[in-house]
């Protein structure tokens, strides 16, 4: 989804021809997978950041295209709606201090691209509480092919409205511009092959806890909902099953369904074979292009990930995370879920069903903190608080293990210790200051904007 396409507009013959490619390049990417020595090579971390942009009154500022040419800095590209941008982390070794880097460098980057908004400022937040109903209209998509081409991709498969409900709220919207409410961390961890499914399975164990501790998007339209509506909003505005398609189990946004038992293949094949083409461009030559850009529209919270960079490798991206609140609390997210998940990926998981996994996702989703978790191995479900702090240790472990230094960790770590003895994520200071301010969700944003850039982390927020 990276780069722009030569056109908007495609024909059925088009759509016909990207099918058979992305059948052809099936078999491409197997034989890739089962070469001697592919995909070997030291663990990377990466990590992308959405934003919002503001005006000086906390209101979306649409004027990406603006920020992104004013700032020439290739790490910041434009996303889905004219008010958001993306900044793309350099990828750094996973062992030796990753999140240090990770946290300087977002700083870095973040305070840059502040700096460039006339008017106004950045914003890292799950959902920005001063979106409004006129901020979802088809005008509000960014101005290049890619997003038009979704739009209309979307829409050639799903001719009703995608309808939102989330607790009291109902809305009717025409368009995927909906996504845009959603900025999210999205993390990237390289694997090779042998141990993808292990760590994919691992990503999908850890990221119900590590949600829970992160909740970061509790107001949306004048609303107090999920501790993460993100997650519910996000797979309700991007949903193509329209009539036609409610035997399809999975929206195109999803925890998925089952553990993975082979490996990245499998995943790759259920997603040419469940989910329709909606940009079938096939004006690049690059290695498996048409294959990379149909996966780059199934945005499954934890997904696979095809780079032919570096001789070709795979990656899981872990997506379900929030933006923000600050820097250094986007770096303790990370290496808790990239502990965690390297924890997982050495537990035995005979027993613990997939729907129990499914089950912590949107537990933690809705109720953060206060959610009840199952866990492998442990009797019953547990406050989520009692059980994250319980697997902090593994966590640590498992990073360890894996050659981060342990004052990197240990600096990381505690501040998901401290957040969640406090019970200080970024949903209960937003609902705190909705209160403290009467309502006033401008008054909220443009506070909050001064303590996210200021780097302190949540759990210190006054």
């Amino acid at each position: 989804m990276g780069r722009d396409l030569d056109k908007e507009r495609f024909s059925e013959a088009e759509y016909a021809r990207f099918g058979e490619r992305l059948e052809e390049q099936l078999g491409t990417l197997r034989a890739l997978l089962d070469r001697p020595g592919f995909g070997q090579g030291p663990t990377t971390l990466g990590a992308e950041l959405e934003l919002f942009l503001i005006d000086e009154k906390g209101l979306p500022l649409p004027r990406n295209q603006e920020v992104r040419a004013a700032l020439d800095d290739p790490r910041v590209v434009l996303e889905l709606g004219r008010y958001n941008l993306e900044i793309n982390l350099t990828p750094v070794p996973l062992a030796g201090r990753p999140f240090e880097a990770m946290g300087a460098e977002v700083q870095e980057t973040l305070l840059k691209v502040d700096g460039a908004v006339e008017g106004g400022g950045a914003l890292p937040i799950g959902i920005l509480p001063t979106l409004g109903t006129g901020d979802f209209t088809r005008q509000a998509i960014s101005d290049e092919n890619r997003y038009r081409a979704l739009s209309r991709g979307i829409r050639r498969l799903r001719v009703e409205p995608f309808l939102v409900v989330i607790d009291d709220l109902e809305l009717q919207v025409e368009d995927v511009i909906l996504e845009a409410a959603n900025t999210s961390w999205q993390v990237h961890l390289r694997t090779p092959p042998e141990r993808f499914a292990r760590l994919f399975n691992g990503a999908q164990l850890a990221t119900g806890p590590v949600l829970a501790a992160c909740g970061n998007s509790p107001l949306f339209l004048g609303r107090t909902l999920w501790e993460e509506t993100r997650i519910a909003l996000m797979e309700e505005a991007a949903d193509d099953r329209d009539v036609e398609r409610r035997f399809r189990r999975d929206g195109r946004v999803t925890f998925g369904s089952d553990w993975v038992h082979e490996g990245a293949y499998e995943l790759f094949e259920r997603y040419v074979r469940d989910y329709d083409p909606v940009m079938p461009d096939m004006s690049s030559d690059g290695e498996l292009a048409e294959l990379r850009l149909h996966q780059g529209t199934v945005w499954q919270w934890n997904r696979p990930v095809y780079d032919p960079g570096d001789g070709g490798h795979l990656r899981v991206e872990m997506r379900a995370l929030p933006a923000g609140p600050s820097c250094a609390d986007m770096a303790a997210n990370t290496a808790f879920l990239v502990g965690l998940t390297l924890a997982c990926a050495e537990h035995d998981l005979t027993g613990y069903r997939f729907a129990e996994a499914y089950q912590n996702f949107y537990r933690a989703a809705q109720n953060g903190l206060d959610a009840r978790l199952s866990w492998p191995g442990r009797e019953g479900e547990l406050p989520a608080a009692d059980l994250v702090l319980a697997l902090l240790p593994e966590a640590r472990a498992a990073l360890l293990g894996a050659g981060v230094a342990a004052d990197d960790a240990d600096r990381a770590l505690g501040v998901i210790e401290q957040r969640v003895r406090l019970r200080r994520t970024g949903s209960v200071w937003q609902r705190e200051a909705l209160e403290r301010y009467d309502g006033d969700v401008e008054r909220l944003v443009l506070r909050y904007r001064e303590l996210a850039l200021s780097g302190l982390p949540v759990h210190l927020w006054r």
